[in-house]
């Protein structure tokens, strides 16, 4: 929470009205200490005609002196200022604070705080309120500008707008009205642009706001008009362009002005942060133009992909198995056959088995591919790799899939055992089905019809 915006938050809510004890004199706006006496009470001693305090108790001063190393700094009332959390609890609890006059600082300040603490419809609300402030200040410079054609705008400080830190839109906007009233369009100009540099930020905020609310078409409008003042404003160039992009995908007029917004931010600050998000951008929305649009391209990107694996041969298949070179196939038979060995092997076909039955297939895949060079010949192996395959719809499924059918049918038949078994029966009986289909002449196809019907 910065200063300024509690500031504006504790201004805001002083004006909320309270009411005096019963018998305090009426105290005049703006009156800090009695009238009598202009100099602050000091001693505890209570302002002149004061009503009397019940138990003779002073009010207590505030601390003084010097805090200590890092303490926050304190308000008049010995506070910390308080929190966002705290701040945004005392603004909902107070009535009628959205429809009450404000300045453009207050009503930003308010919509910056919500803003940044996910409250995009209360945001929305006060942006537009800073928006309406800083509108009189707008309408000069636009019409300023066009006066002074395609001139180079002036800076501020070259202008002699004579604006110092910190002070109210407003107040500069009135210095470029009386400029434009003399006639001086460059002055006017170059003063109403420089005031409505926090208006630009208070409006891209509240575009991004307003699109976070699920109003795209509201967003692109106040991105639209932070851009008719700064057309080359980073931010809301990225951020239109985004939208369009996120929300007009098959409008190729809309799609061809987000490239240009991508392009843009690229090419006026290539260092930033945004840049190279922009350039890829770039690069799809090219993509997206040329096939006539988002779904067209999607449709497009699927055939292909469709194609290639279709003409690819089996073997080069992300899941194909890796060439084997001699030193390999030697490594393999060379290694000793122990009893730790082979209970390892087994345990690993136990766990594929259950990752199988739990839907883990590319789990179980690891475990199979770590047995099946040891054990070739494994039925149990080569029907959990070739179900784990089809799981996973790899091209290499079919391949793999018939061998095991083809060589151990029966391994493949208790393989659906053993998932109905450990719970899955929906697999277990997708596995009986396909063995029926894809083998046919399958001896024990009795059998497996009769597990179908149960």
């Amino acid at each position: 929470m910065n200063l300024s915006l509690a500031l504006a938050t504790a201004a805001l809510l002083a004006a909320e009205p309270s009411p005096l004890p019963p018998g305090h004199p009426p105290v005049p706006p703006g009156t800090q200490v009695s009238p009598a006496k202009p100099s602050a009470p000091s001693g505890g001693a209570l302002p002149e005609g004061h009503p009397a305090v019940e138990g003779g108790a002073s009010p207590t001063a505030a601390p003084t002196g010097e805090l200590p190393s890092g303490h926050p700094p304190l308000s008049g009332t010995g506070k910390a200022p308080p929190s966002a959390e705290e701040l945004l609890r005392q603004l909902d609890s107070t009535e009628g604070l959205q429809g009450r006059e404000k300045t453009f600082e207050i009503a930003a300040s308010l919509g910056r705080l919500y803003y940044l603490n996910g409250r995009n419809a209360e945001a929305g609300t006060y942006l537009l309120q800073a928006d309406e402030r800083a509108k009189p200040v707008r309408d000069v410079f636009l019409a300023q500008r066009k006066k002074l054609g395609k001139a180079t705008l002036a800076t501020a400080e070259a202008a002699g707008c004579g604006f110092t830190p910190g002070q109210a839109l407003e107040a500069m906007g009135a210095v470029a009205q009386e400029r434009a009233k003399k006639g001086d369009v460059a002055g006017a100009a170059a003063c109403a642009r420089a005031a409505l540099e926090p208006a630009l930020e208070t409006g891209v905020m509240r575009a991004n706001a307003l699109f976070l609310s699920g109003n795209a078409a509201g967003a692109l409008v106040a991105y639209g008009a932070v851009l008719e003042v700064e057309p080359r404003h980073e931010e809301a160039l990225y951020g239109r362009s985004a939208v369009l992009f996120e929300t007009k995908g098959e409008d190729l007029t809309a799609l061809k002005q987000a490239r240009e917004g991508f392009e843009a931010v690229q090419v006026m600050n290539p260092t930033s942060s945004r840049a190279a998000a922009a350039k890829r951008l770039v690069t799809l929305l090219d993509e997206t133009v040329k096939a006539g649009g988002r779904a067209k391209l999607l449709a497009s990107r699927a055939e292909d992909r469709r194609i290639r694996l279709a003409q690819a041969p089996a073997a080069q298949g992300p899941d194909a198995p890796r060439p084997l070179t001699r030193e390999m196939v030697d490594a393999v038979q060379n290694t000793e056959r122990t009893p730790e060995l082979e209970q390892g092997l087994a345990k690993l076909v136990d766990e594929g088995e259950e990752h199988l039955s739990k839907g883990r297939f590319q789990e179980a895949l690891g475990n199979y591919t770590r047995v099946v060079p040891f054990q070739p010949e494994n039925g149990r192996a080569k029907a959990g790799m070739a179900w784990a395959l089809t799981g996973l719809g790899r091209p290499m499924a079919a391949r793999v899939w018939g061998v095991a059918v083809q060589t151990d049918p029966a391994s493949v038949e208790k393989l659906g055992d053993t998932l109905k078994a450990k719970g899955d029966d929906k697999g277990a009986k997708a596995l009986w089905e396909k063995l029926a289909t894809d083998a046919p002449d399958y001896a024990n196809k009795a059998g497996l019809q009769a597990k179908l019907t149960q």
